[in-house]
């Protein structure tokens, strides 16, 4: 049972989020911000923020990164428009943007502009590389990825591989929202806002710092991880009957002992070769090709379910599409509905995946992503501007 009612207001209540974003990063941002109850108005481009029109593998990008959040269009390349977002930033406890930086300097919106106005002011960017000597370079996550050694430690040898998701503009986005949280907690107590920068390149150190670490200690460079050498003799991917794969795992001498009974190998139990762990893993070379002979006649389900039954680790190999229909995300409230706002399914309802934590035993709720312009005029009264100049607003930006 939950130990506060659902209806408990949620942790970023009462704080208003401004974003000048596209793509994934800078959304990321403000995707974590609104999910967790800011108020997070998007300002689109009369044609719409990019995203919202890509097909493929760009498909769930903007439904995913900007559901929760408000849209609101304006045409930043007009006066009238600019100033329409000056009075929406004077509302803001927080602006996000990740374009480049002379992008937002020309507009007169970069931090630089605005923070002696707003000294309250909490100023978010997401940028391919923290100021240096890499910061005039255009950077994408892959690029990141080949440069940062993510790249080659995902790949085999000779044949660097990108991750199979966003990881650096996610978790670039994810950084970014937790510098804002610390900036508004820094804001309580000193009453000054701040700019807080978050960047693709310096993620993926992070993500491989691990490795640079194991040099710094050990002296010996990480291999990629397809030839790496695994610290337990049994953990790996295996196939087995009709073609299907599973991956297996044995990482103690506990774990050894009840693998052998349930697996009925008596004679691994017994050999010395493979007593412990340490010799185990010097026995590859043999270990393994002999355990794929063994469980290739064998079911994917049958090992499942006997690995789970002993609490060995295991896990099928999983299709992304195929997680819409995982029991433990339907039953755990992992999955949740949207309505679509673009596309040939627009109008549709759809699951997307709440943020990956609890709070009071609950996952957070989400909201639909907006359609395009969808709170313009409710935003815009809000800010002072009657029926007329809303109108002159929409008219000047549908030009634009």
């Amino acid at each position: 049972m939950p130990d506060s009612p659902p209806e408990a207001p949620l942790p970023l209540q009462g704080v208003r989020v401004v974003e000048f974003t596209h793509m994934v990063m800078g959304p990321t941002c403000g995707l974590v911000l609104a999910d967790l109850g800011a108020e997070v108005i998007k300002v689109e481009p009369p044609t719409g923020d990019n995203t919202r029109h890509l097909l493929g593998s760009g498909a769930g990008f903007f439904p995913l990164f900007n559901r929760s959040k408000k849209s609101v269009v304006l045409d930043l390349q007009s006066d009238e428009g600019r100033e329409a977002a000056l009075r929406l930033i004077a509302t803001a406890d927080v602006v996000g943007e990740n374009f480049k930086p002379s992008t937002m300097q020309k507009l007169g919106l970069d931090y630089a502009s605005l923070k002696d106005r707003f000294p309250r002011l909490i100023y978010v960017s997401h940028k391919g590389f923290l100021p240096g000597p890499y910061d005039h370079r255009t950077a994408l996550d892959e690029v990141v990825q080949m440069m940062g050694g993510l790249a080659y430690m995902t790949g085999r040898p000779g044949d660097p591989l990108r991750a199979g998701t966003s990881v650096n503009d996610i978790m670039g986005g994810m950084f970014g929202a937790i510098g804002v949280l610390a900036a508004l907690r820094e804001r309580e107590l000193t009453g000054r806002g701040q700019e807080v920068q978050s960047a693709l390149f310096e993620n993926n150190i992070f993500l491989v710092a691990q490795h640079m670490l194991q040099y710094a200690v050990t002296g010996v460079p990480a291999n990629p991880m397809p030839q790496r050498i695994s610290p337990w003799g049994i953990y790996d991917v295996f196939e087995v009957a009709d073609g299907e794969q599973i991956f297996l795992a044995v990482v103690s001498d506990t774990q050894w002992a009840i693998f052998c009974n349930a697996m009925g190998w008596d004679d691994w139990m017994a050999d010395e070769r493979l007593r412990k762990n340490n010799d185990r893993v010097r026995a590859r070379d043999w270990l393994l090709p002999e355990m794929r002979r063994r469980v290739a006649p064998r079911g994917k389900q049958e090992l499942a379910e006997l690995f789970e039954a002993h609490g060995l680790p295991f896990a099928p190999i999983t299709k992304p599409h195929k997680l819409l229909e995982d029991p433990h995300l339907q039953a755990t409230g992992g999955l949740a509905p949207i309505t679509l706002p673009d596309g040939e399914r627009a109008g549709q309802t759809v699951s997307t995946v709440p943020l990956p934590f609890t709070l009071h035993g609950q996952r957070l709720p989400v909201r639909s992503p907006p359609r395009l312009g969808e709170h313009s005029a409710d935003v815009l009264r809000s800010l002072g501007y009657d029926d007329a100049a809303i109108e002159r607003l929409s008219r000047a930006a549908r030009k634009g």
